[in-house]
């Protein structure tokens, strides 16, 4: 099985983490610390949410300030709608800003969101039809 390891960079690893279970995420304790807090999606997929410092042991260069410019889109899928519209209210609820209006293409429903540090998140759902 293959996995993959999105890492971002944030700015206070706590309120992420919170924000982050508000949304309904778990972490793995094994790959967290105070540095780092390892999100899981589903049991091929995680978050690594990476202090500012720790990000930088992995990187050249410097961190992009993503509320300036869209460095990455993270788009999940949901189970539905109402899944869609439930993850938003929550990811507002727990201080997001808004990224575009949902979209509704009939086969395709979606959202997105900036979260804390300004990373874009897409919530999508798709009708098996299509």
């Amino acid at each position: 099985m293959k996995m993959i390891f999105v890492n971002l960079p944030v700015k206070d690893l706590e309120k992420s983490r919170a924000f982050f279970g508000g949304l309904g995420y778990s972490f793995n304790p094994d790959y967290s610390d105070d540095t780092a807090a390892c999100m899981v999606i589903s049991e091929s997929i995680f978050v690594m949410l990476l202090t500012h410092p720790k990000f930088k042991d992995f990187i050249n260069g410097e961190i992009s300030d993503a509320h300036k410019a869209t460095e990455v889109l993270t788009c999940l899928t949901a189970d539905s709608r109402a899944e869609v519209d439930d993850i938003l209210a929550k990811a507002l609820a727990g201080g997001a800003k808004p990224w575009k209006p949902n979209l509704d293409l009939g086969f395709m429903y979606s959202c997105s969101f900036q979260d804390l540090d300004g990373h874009i998140w897409e919530y999508v759902h798709m009708a098996q039809a299509a």
